[in-house]
């Protein structure tokens, strides 16, 4: 959060540690594992290379590689020790299996908002989701524990007009007045981070525990009020994060990601979670804050240094982690904390999109893990996984291109039997061994794919592969999953080496709301995917031109590249997506039996019904009942100047309509009461073949 008004800087008072210790050799392990695995696998390669080593190209490959290969096994080792947890039962030193059920079901629970924060997200969607939130909440009998907020940041007043229209049906139709509130930033600085910031500076008092939630997340009632009563019995804890699991993809890519993520995430969630400990990080969503704890300890000061590491930090999850640790409180991820849910960008381009945001975000975190003080190292190691989920994709292709390099430099060039920096007495025999090379390849390949087999396995011996379709039909899916992971990789190098460089460069990014719904074009997938393809012709080009054995060497990357606009297209189709869910594969169990919190969301009643052919902004001004209650939420405004700019503003409205106005000037009117009674007056006193007398008759006609 932005840095928040001053607070005591009372620290919470220590106790007794138990797990540090625990956590201390759980991660020692696992980097004796990454670091010895890794150190074999670099050996060997080395061993593999023409001159072992014994030239600069050579040198770079083997530091490119063993960076790649650690960051790989970073994640196979994780899954590992995930699925020898869940063979036991999960990790008993988890938060959550620290207190028994009967305990848990017995703890009181404190005054906790849940917040939702928005910005140009479709808006039925939306509150929807939160509806069917408050009624999970609401049978659970603790509704009055929890208070819900809407944070909005959305500029364009056919969008926020149509938020505060739908927020005002939606407490009509739970009876929630006084229980969920709406408010819109007229100034939103800093993004999310801001607006949750600008929350806690008015509200932040009237709650023990916040419950961030994204436009896409869920929680049932059950998991909210378990979230509470672990706040209540852990003190020392100042956040608590779920593990969401992703639903409701209609898309095919949508559906491979909810299935990769409901079957493969699991074992790295539960192996996450075990090595983190109480130094786990935050996800900016589907969590509980301690509000108290997060207002002294939390706020964002922005960035001194230069370019990328100048101004408000864009991704600050994984900062206010760091910083409530800072401070001497826990931060818990706890997957046994089932019914948490979001939704997966429906498209590849959506998805990339998205990471070009995150992209930025994460590589900002370089400043704050070099030079953030008294950070906890597990912390600093969050930020550098977060930094490598990105900065791997630069570096793998700096990889394929040393090796191009060094296949040029075999075929092209002459033998150097005294290579750079090798003693002259002494020549160097080049030995390039194809075989062992393939078996490295395979063995890289083995730590990318063998979780996945072992997540099947999981469910196997738990005899849960029945709510996925059965075992064969989630072996198929596993399959279909691995082959267009397979496709998407270089795809994804790509895109993310190029806003890797847009952000050192400081590239300014716009940041919109997320689609949702739509299915990508031809013609966007060539505009987008065509860099992609010529480096893939390229690319495989010049290797067939170079060496046929390179050429083959080269498909695994050239081919996904070409096919790069095809596959994403084909994935943006919901009709190939529900193709495969008719024939049970990609099924996860919520689609088999979805919980009431689900079917709560798919009632597609309208929380406010559109009138087609009227925008929001004409409705508001014409529909009496609606008129009021948007004027209810304005401002009366007395300065002369003020008054006269708006006074002219609701007359060329008047005479030609909105289309005359811009955007802002739009938003000035909606948010000035005056504004928005006398238009409503005076345009239904306007001439049949006014533009408001038009509007009018097509009103009239509507209703009838």
């Amino acid at each position: 959060m932005q840095e928040l008004a001053k607070q005591p800087t009372e620290k919470a008072s220590p106790a007794p540690i138990r797990w540090r210790g625990l956590a201390f050799i759980r991660r020692s392990l696992l980097a004796l594992c990454v670091f010895g695995q890794t150190t074999v696998a670099s050996n060997y390669l080395m061993w593999v290379l023409p001159y072992h080593g014994g030239t600069w190209v050579e040198i770079g490959l083997v530091v490119l590689f063993a960076l790649l290969y650690a960051w790989i096994a970073v994640g196979f080792w994780t899954a590992m020790l995930g699925f020898v947890l869940q063979l036991f039962g999960g990790d008993r030193h988890s938060l959550l299996k620290r207190h028994s059920a009967r305990e848990i079901a017995a703890t009181p629970l404190a005054k906790t908002a849940v917040v939702m924060p928005i910005y140009h997200e479709p808006v039925q969607r939306t509150l929807r989701g939160l509806r069917a939130v408050y009624r999970d909440i609401e049978r659970t009998g603790q509704l009055h524990h929890f208070e819900f907020y809407i944070l909005s940041d959305s500029r364009d007043p056919n969008v926020w007009l149509e938020e505060q229209a739908a927020w005002q049906r939606l407490c009509d139709e739970l009876g929630a007045d006084g229980r969920l509130f709406y408010r819109r930033r007229t100034v939103n600085l800093n993004y999310k981070s801001g607006n949750v910031a600008d929350f806690l500076r008015r509200w932040g008092r009237r709650s023990d525990y916040m419950i961030v939630l994204d436009a896409d997340s869920l929680l049932s009632g059950r998991t909210l009020v378990r979230m509470v009563q672990l706040m209540e019995l852990e003190p020392r804890t100042g956040i608590l994060q779920t593990c969401p699991n992703v639903i409701n993809g209609q898309s095919l890519f949508a559906r491979l990601q909810q299935f990769a993520n409901r079957v493969y995430s699991p074992l790295f969630a539960t192996g996450l979670a075990a090595v983190q400990m109480g130094d786990a990080a935050f996800w900016g969503h589907n969590a509980i804050i301690r509000v108290d704890a997060f207002m002294r300890h939390c706020g964002l000061r922005k960035l001194p240094g230069i370019g990328l590491f100048r101004g408000p930090i864009m991704s600050h999850d994984f900062v206010e982690a760091a910083y409530m640790g800072r401070a001497g409180y826990e931060v818990w991820l706890e997957p046994g904390l089932g019914e948490s849910y979001e939704e997966s960008p429906p498209t590849l381009a959506d998805e990339l999109t998205r990471d070009e945001r995150w992209s930025k975000g994460n590589l900002q975190h370089l400043w704050i893990m070099l030079f953030g003080r008294k950070l906890r190292l597990a912390h600093r190691m969050a930020f550098l996984n977060g930094i490598m989920a990105y900065l791997a994709s630069p570096l793998w292709l700096a990889f394929l291109a040393l090796t191009t390099v060094a296949a040029a430099q075999m075929v092209l060039a002459p033998i150097d039997y005294f290579p750079e920096g090798h003693q002259a007495l002494f020549p160097l025999w080049p030995e390039w061994r194809p075989e062992w090379a393939i078996g490295l390849a395979l063995s890289t390949l083995a730590l990318l794919f063998v979780p996945k087999f072992l997540a099947i396995l999981s469910l196997l011996l738990t005899r849960q592969t029945r709510p996925f379709g059965g075992f064969i039909r989630l072996l198929l899916s596993v399959l279909v999953e691995i082959v267009i992971s397979v496709l998407l990789a270089p795809v994804r190098m790509l895109a993310h080496s190029r806003y890797v460089l847009g952000a050192i460069f400081n590239v300014s990014l716009h940041w919109g709301g997320q689609n949702r719904t739509e299915e990508t074009t031809w013609k966007q997938a060539i505009l987008n995917q065509l860099p992609g393809t010529l480096v893939g012709l390229a690319w495989s080009g010049f290797a067939l031109w170079l060496d046929p054995l390179f050429f083959f060497w080269s498909l695994p990357v050239a081919i996904p590249l070409i096919l790069a606009a095809p596959t994403s297209v084909l994935l943006s189709r919901v009709s190939v997506g529900q193709a495969l869910a008719a024939h049970r594969l990609l099924l996860i169990p919520e689609e088999i039996q979805p919980p009431a919190l689900l079917l709560d969301v798919a009632d597609e009643s309208q929380l406010l019904p559109h009138l087609d052919g009227l925008s929001r902004f004409e409705e508001a001004i014409l529909l009496p009942r609606l008129n009021r209650m948007h004027q209810s939420l304005a401002r009366w405004h007395s300065s002369n100047a003020r008054r006269e700019s708006l006074e002219r503003l609701t007359h060329l409205c008047l005479r030609e309509g909105p289309a005359a106005l811009t955007r802002n000037e739009l938003s000035h009117l909606c948010q000035d009461k005056a504004s928005l009674a006398w238009l409503h007056k005076e345009a239904w006193r306007s001439e049949p073949d006014s533009f408001w007398g038009r509007r009018l008759a097509f009103l009239a006609a509507a209703e009838n």
